[in-house]
């Protein structure tokens, strides 16, 4: 961000020459910061409403630490996904307050003032994230993580697939009363199907790597859902936890702008 068109920013602003939508408009478009190995944008919130989100797999944790640094002097939070105990523990040099949600491999930086997990009320909360196995509960962490640091609840429903269907079945009620579901199978997929031809909450389905050889390492669960007969099931990448958990905020977020 340059001081020189910040200020004829503000000029124009107090001028009358520029109104306050107008200026804010301006600056959901402002450069991004250059750093050696990357470049930071500082203006994501503005334009969708979320921080950038740090993914820390292939990056040194120097460069990470680096890059959470950049983003903190803009924002109050910041996360990083796929991060491992070395990126936390470069973090932590720097930022020691942070936090690190190991099974869902999140680093969380929280500086505001209420830093306290949003309260589900009368016992319904905003997702619902169901797994089909104990395996699956690493990608299925990530998206809940993800959902409560995007200031969403999430009931964590684990271990109820089709092989046991009368565990799913005694957790129905529970599934049904979250606006959206997040469904996370490895295997052959099937968990979302069966959701899917149960309730008529949307489905956000997360194939995981979790299987034997023909599962191909998830491709047969993300083939499954993508060939879902039931309606109302949309399907994310393969161990794509944050990228369901994102689209479910997002899908939230837009129906209580309708309902204002």
């Amino acid at each position: 961000m340059k001081d020189k068109y910040l200020k004829e920013l503000l000029q124009q602003v107090s001028g009358g020459d520029m109104t306050v939508e107008e200026a804010a408009e301006k600056l959901r478009s402002l450069p991004y910061e250059e750093l050696d190995f990357a470049k930071v944008d500082n203006h994501r919130t503005l334009r969708t409403g979320y921080p950038e989100v740090v993914f820390c797999e292939g990056k040194t944790p120097e460069q990470t630490a680096e890059i959470f640094s950049a983003l903190c002097e803009k924002s109050q939070r910041v996360m990083g996904t796929r991060a491992s105990e070395a990126d936390f523990a470069a973090v932590t040099e720097k930022f020691p307050g942070a936090r690190y949600h190991k099974e869902a491999r999140i680093i969380e930086i929280d500086r505001r003032e209420s830093t306290d997990r949003n309260e589900p009320e009368d016992g319904a909360f905003d997702i619902a994230v169901v797994t089909a196995g104990t395996a699956d509960i690493p990608v299925a962490e990530e998206a809940a993580v993800t959902a409560e640091i995007m200031g969403r609840t999430a009931d964590r429903i684990y271990d109820v697939g089709v092989s046991g269907i009368h565990r799913l079945l005694d957790n129905i009620d529970r599934i049904k009363a979250a606006d959206v579901v997040i469904a996370v199978a490895g295997m052959e997929g099937a968990l979302a199907s069966v959701i899917g031809g149960l309730i008529d909450n949307p489905i956000i389905s997360v194939p995981t790597s979790v299987g034997y050889g023909s599962n191909f390492e998830g491709l047969s669960a993300l083939l499954c859902m993508l060939n879902s007969c039931a309606s109302g099931v949309s399907v994310v990448n393969i161990d794509n936890g944050f990228g369901a958990a994102a689209f479910a905020v997002s899908v939230l977020d837009m129906a209580d702008k309708k309902r204002k």
